[in-house]
């Protein structure tokens, strides 16, 4: 999109780009409408400790308290008392500086990010099958050339909007769309062929796709033979999923699945996408393996127009989760625990390769360990609002009320704000220059219309005064300044070398080159030598070359269901709210048309419970309630209710579900717990 700034304020108009074609969804064609918000912050707040109100506060005040805070907290419990938590949406040099303020400037082990609770399971799936991770490791156009597309736990009519011109375009070249969701959702009832499993079984249902194929003869045993391993041991355990027993434990009849696998194994172009219906649960990781196992026996991945991909879930789902804000990450998607890339990112840094801490733990056990005996008593938060967005939240809410420091950098006064000793007012996205990676890898610019308000800093530019100001003396304090700079063109700069020669490395891409070709995809290691739209065509990114088969077996959800817990509660997205809502739910035109949480409930099962129609519910689970009007639809399964988990209150959806997380990934089962239903 394109902004422009006149008299009558800030306005949006579309731009001719390769992914969205000028597209915008009703979210981005409002957002100008936060620049100058009423409820926007546009000075540093901090808690009295007098009244415990938040009041307005200097900016030196503000960081004094930070800092003093930060000093007496790591002097008594040592450095990882402190912990950062970091977003998705924030740009990559935002990303970067977050993760080396917390390994250099802080010391600590403990920084995650919101981007956990969205694409760690496919990551994680996607780096033990590929080597590397990359939502999409082909261009967005592929999609619209595909002859058969299955979608398996996404629904982009709503989260996506722009992208749903591919799959437009893809019906209308003759291709076939097949959607695999619980729910009948605006992408469903575009489908040709809509699989509606039981929440938490679409495991069992890849499994089943590839038995099919095996029998049918559908498997490409010459790309199997040549470019991956392990399939004998996937032939073997999917030999115990035919289809019959799918069904059973799915609820996807027969006949469907049949029909999927034919349009799969027989169709010239086939692409097969997962999102977070599929992953956010509590084996995220295994459930996308088996898609992607599926995917590698038809020999999918690396050839022109199919492949196997993920849909990302935030506004740089891909950057974020890149470059050092995660746990166990350094820049350019480098393991902490690897003595070379420590030493790597170590000498961009200009500090001793052991002096970086080790790996951290993931975001949910981060959470749950704040303001304990053996947890951190500080946390940070930078573009994240986690008493909103994670799982079990009233028992987060209650472990960040328990800290003795939390910092809060966002530009609204979110929930998790709200609760902060310090609030720090940050710039927003046409307030700053950087850059973002989209799902296709593609790394592309922002550009900042016009600078932050008075009295508002951007994110960069807290990172650079808050590691100056922990420094013990001058000296130091100089050194600090340089090594955290607030322009984002010095630290692309910097990032360009720290991810030279990991898997994503950006070292030959400069912002010129991206203005002058709409962007450049990843690995692109030098500047004169090509970017990579495709991967895989002639190896993956493993030691020989070979994707790699891992044999995944079907397991019930963390929590089933019960007497007490009779029904199957998921949650998701709707189309005019995003994530924890701390920006759409303060626009006039969202708030019109998604103003309140509600839950959808099936005809059938309001009629036994006695609910009509808008009568307040209240769905109860083992870990807490909320309480919405209900909708009743015929689109969802009779023993399933679902809550949009944009909101906060009463109607805050995250209060029931599950904390239970995948080992492998550390994603939490958003998607599927025990709950009950009664009328309010």
């Amino acid at each position: 999109m394109v902004l422009r700034e006149d008299d009558a304020g800030v306005s949006v108009h579309p731009r001719q780009f390769p992914t969205n074609r000028g597209g915008l969804c009703q979210k981005g064609w409002t957002a100008a409408e936060l620049l100058d918000h009423p409820e926007r912050l546009t000075t540093p707040l901090v808690r009295d400790p007098a009244t415990g109100t938040l009041r307005p506060a200097s900016w030196d005040a503000a960081l004094d308290r930070v800092v003093t805070g930060i000093r007496a907290i790591q002097n008594d419990a040592g450095p990882d008392a402190v912990a950062v938590f970091g977003g998705g949406g924030l740009t990559n040099e935002k990303a970067y500086a977050l993760g080396k303020f917390a390994r250099i400037g802080l010391r600590t082990r403990h920084i995650d990010y919101n981007g956990r609770f969205c694409m760690s399971s496919a990551a994680a799936a996607g780096m033990r099958a590929f080597g590397i991770d990359r939502g999409l490791p082909f261009p967005l156009a592929d999609l619209g050339r595909a002859d058969t597309l299955l979608l398996v736990g996404a629904n982009p009519a709503e989260t996506m909007p722009p992208l749903v011109r591919w799959l437009t375009e893809q019906r209308a070249n003759g291709g076939q769309l097949i959607v695999v969701d619980p729910r009948v959702t605006a992408t469903a009832r575009q489908a040709d062929l809509h699989l509606q499993p039981l929440p938490g079984t679409d495991l069992a249902v890849a499994n089943a796709l590839l038995h099919i194929a095996l029998t049918e003869g559908w498997v490409d045993r010459e790309y199997v033979a040549e470019r991956t391993a392990g399939f004998e041991a996937v032939r073997r355990s999917v030999a115990a999923w035919w289809p019959a027993r799918a069904e059973q434990i799915s609820g996807v009849p027969v006949a469907d699945l049949e029909a999927t696998a034919r349009a799969l194994g027989t169709g010239g172009r086939v692409i097969i996408l997962t999102a977070r219906g599929a992953e956010q649960h509590a084996k995220g990781v295994d459930t996308v393996s088996a898609y992607v196992n599926l995917a590698l026996a038809l020999g999918l991945p690396g050839r022109a127009g199919s492949g196997y991909g993920c849909l990302t879930g935030q506004g740089n789902g891909q950057g974020g989760r890149e470059h050092g804000q995660k746990a166990d990450q350094l820049p350019g998607y480098r393991r902490i625990d690897d003595p070379a890339a420590r030493e790597h990112v170590a000498g961009v840094w200009g500090v001793p390769a052991d002096e970086l801490p080790g790996p951290g733990v993931p975001a949910y056990q981060l959470l749950d360990s704040l303001g304990t005996p053996d947890g951190p008593r500080a946390l940070l938060v930078f573009g994240s609002n986690p008493v909103v967005s994670a799982p079990r939240a009233g028992r987060i809410e209650r472990r960040l009320r328990d800290l003795d420091l939390l910092v809060v950098a966002d530009l609204m006064l979110s929930e998790t704000a709200a609760l902060a000793d310090v609030v720090l007012p940050t710039a927003q996205w046409a307030e700053e220059d950087g850059t973002m990676t989209n799902l296709e890898g593609r790394v592309l610019r922002r550009r900042a219309l016009r600078p932050p308000p008075p009295g508002v800093r951007t994110d960069l530019a807290i990172i650079a005064d808050l590691a100056a100001r922990l420094a013990p003396d001058a000296a130091a304090a100089t050194d600090a300044a340089a090594r955290f700079p607030a322009d984002p063109a010095t630290v692309f700069a910097e990032l360009r070398r720290a991810s030279a020669g990991g898997a994503a490395d950006y070292a030959g891409i400069s912002w010129a080159r991206i203005d002058a070709a709409d962007g450049v995809y990843w690995p692109c290691p030098t500047e004169e030598g090509s970017d990579t739209p495709r991967l895989f065509t002639d190896r993956f990114a493993t030691p020989d070359g070979r994707a790699r088969f891992h044999p995944v077996d079907h397991r019930p959800a963390a929590e089933e269901v019960c007497a007490a817990y009779p029904l199957h509660f998921t949650t998701g997205r709707v189309l005019a709210q995003y994530q924890s809502g701390t920006q759409t739910r303060r626009v006039a035109a969202l708030r019109r048309a998604a103003a309140e949480a509600f839950v959808e409930l099936h005809p059938d099962l309001a009629g036994r419970l006695g609910i009509d129609d808008g009568d307040p519910v209240r769905v109860t689970s083992r870990r807490g309630e909320f309480s919405a009007p209900a909708r009743l639809s015929a689109g969802i399964r009779p023993d399933t209710v679902f809550a949009p988990f944009h909101y906060a209150g009463a109607g805050r959806a995250n209060s029931v579900t599950n904390d239970a997380v995948d080992p492998i990934s550390g994603m939490p089962e958003f998607k599927i717990c025990a709950v009950r239903v009664e009328k309010a």
